[in-house]
């Protein structure tokens, strides 16, 4: 998705942006090729800001503050189309981002960003904070491993800060910043957020050296780059004008839906579903970073909490021990120890050791540890392991035959469809090779890191897509 950017600054320097922005003044009317027409005039940009937030509907909110011209490009006016012919898909992706786009504005507003950037993970995942790309980017934000490293996000075991929307987010405007601050122009910036600041240095420069024209649609970039742009600019114009286009957006309150919760340490997922008094399937929906049963011991100790349940989840969590707050322990294996034996000895089942541990066969070896459920923790095996629910999203090209384009599609990985056992001599590189996948792909699908060994006799998952069906989160 995006290419590893080269010469990184040390820092992040905010940007304050444009002082002033366009209100419409009259009802837009739409013209031949499905555009409208509007009459703008100049408000301060802090104006419009402030009376946005009074707006009832988030996206009413974002239509006020829009001001980025529209250009009469080839590629917008197509993506334009598709989504005035394909209202569903918007619709789809309001219901998928209700816990999340206030939270989203609010962080556009506090740092003075063009509003319309703030649809851009419609463009990069549909507004599912469990997307994963073929180029292995991963999250709402789709960020690859050496990027979200770079902006500070934690990827371990327990957590993929990438599907964290919160830290995410927080990630991905930091970079957008950056970008921004480098070229003085949001079409490069974004393109660079695509295809990497080293891919659209190379385009200018070309054209530079031919004394070509640098302007966005004159360089030479990738396709998917080319579509991305143009896609975002389509979405923004559609949703400003939904009214004029006919496309009925599901309102979202323009209010805090969600809340963010520091609860100090690790907690069993379980446990802090029952103190919130909701479905531990609900809560990890609002949680997509954390990979396990539980938060990581190591941080983040972040806790989405929908509002509503906010103020006594709080009051619960101070009243309860911290020991009670983890419903597992670590029990080393014995010689002589199977999966069975131990199962029996602690009160639990096979299953239930097999999926705290990702363990595929019955094969554990003596002097390693296994997590080990308490007797009365309700960990459902089915509402956890986000990683095994992620969803695969392509980017389609455009169809030759009626030049007609389409945005990404997103389809789910729900379960692994191959396993491969590991033979003495394989390597990561040479089962990616056998099974034409990623080594990223291996690694994220199995929960490992960089840095595991490969072990004789593991079992690794492959998964290939299915037909997605979106979740509802509140």
């Amino acid at each position: 998705m995006k290419s590893t950017i080269i010469l990184l600054a040390a820092s992040v320097i905010v940007l304050t942006g444009c002082q002033t922005a366009t209100l419409n003044d009259a009802q837009p009317t739409k013209l031949a090729n499905n555009k409208v027409n509007t009459k703008q005039i100049n408000v301060p940009r802090a104006l419009v800001r402030q009376q946005s937030k009074q707006a009832d509907d988030v996206w009413e909110r974002i239509r006020m503050q829009m001001d980025m011209p529209i250009p009469d490009e080839f590629l917008v006016n197509q993506y334009r189309d598709w989504f005035i012919h394909h209202p569903e898909h918007l619709e789809q992706i309001s219901q998928r981002a209700k816990p999340f786009l206030y939270l989203i504005v609010e962080e556009f507003d506090h740092r003075d960003l063009p509003i319309e950037i703030a649809l851009l993970p419609i463009v990069e995942s549909s507004f599912n904070p469990l997307a994963y790309s073929k180029a292995d980017a991963s999250g709402l934000w789709q960020f690859t491993l050496p990027m979200a490293t770079h902006f500070g996000l934690n990827m371990n075991w327990w957590y993929d800060g990438r599907k964290d929307v919160p830290a995410a987010t927080s990630a991905a405007l930091d970079m957008l910043e950056y970008l921004y601050q480098k070229t003085n122009n949001w079409y490069y910036a974004l393109a660079a957020y695509n295809a990497g600041e080293g891919r659209l240095n190379q385009a200018i420069k070309y054209n530079q050296e031919r004394g070509l024209s640098t302007d966005f649609w004159a360089l030479n970039l990738p396709t998917e780059t080319k579509q991305y742009v143009p896609q975002l600019l389509a979405i923004a114009d559609v949703i400003k004008n939904a009214q004029a286009y006919g496309i009925k957006l599901q309102p979202i309150p323009n209010k805090p839906i969600v809340e963010v919760i520091d609860v100090g340490g690790q907690i069993d997922l379980a446990v802090a579903a029952k103190l919130a008094k909701m479905p531990v399937s609900h809560l990890q929906k609002l949680n997509p970073g954390f990979n396990r049963w539980a938060t990581s011991p190591h941080g983040p100790h972040q806790l989405v909490v929908p509002v509503s349940k906010a103020q006594k989840f709080k009051q619960a969590l101070a009243n309860t021990d911290v020991n009670e707050r983890v419903q597992w322990y670590k029990y080393i294996i014995q010689p002589g120890d199977n999966i069975g034996i131990i199962a029996k000895r602690h009160q639990t089942t096979v299953a239930k050791i097999k999926h705290m541990n990702d363990i595929n066969g019955d094969k554990i070896i003596a002097g390693e540890f296994l997590y080990m459920p308490h007797t009365q923790s309700q960990v459902d095996p089915d509402a956890h392991l986000p990683a095994a629910k992620s969803v695969l999203i392509t980017v389609n090209q455009p169809n030759n035959a009626n030049n007609t384009v389409k945005p990404m599609a997103v389809s789910a990985v729900v379960s692994p469809t191959a396993d491969h056992t590991v033979k003495h001599g394989d390597t990561l590189w040479s089962i990616a090779k056998v099974y034409n996948v990623s080594v990223e792909q291996i690694i994220y699908w199995n929960n490992m890191l960089h840095k595991d060994k490969l072990i004789v006799g593991k079992k690794l998952k492959f998964y290939q897509s299915s037909t997605h069906k979106s979740a509802q989160f509140l």
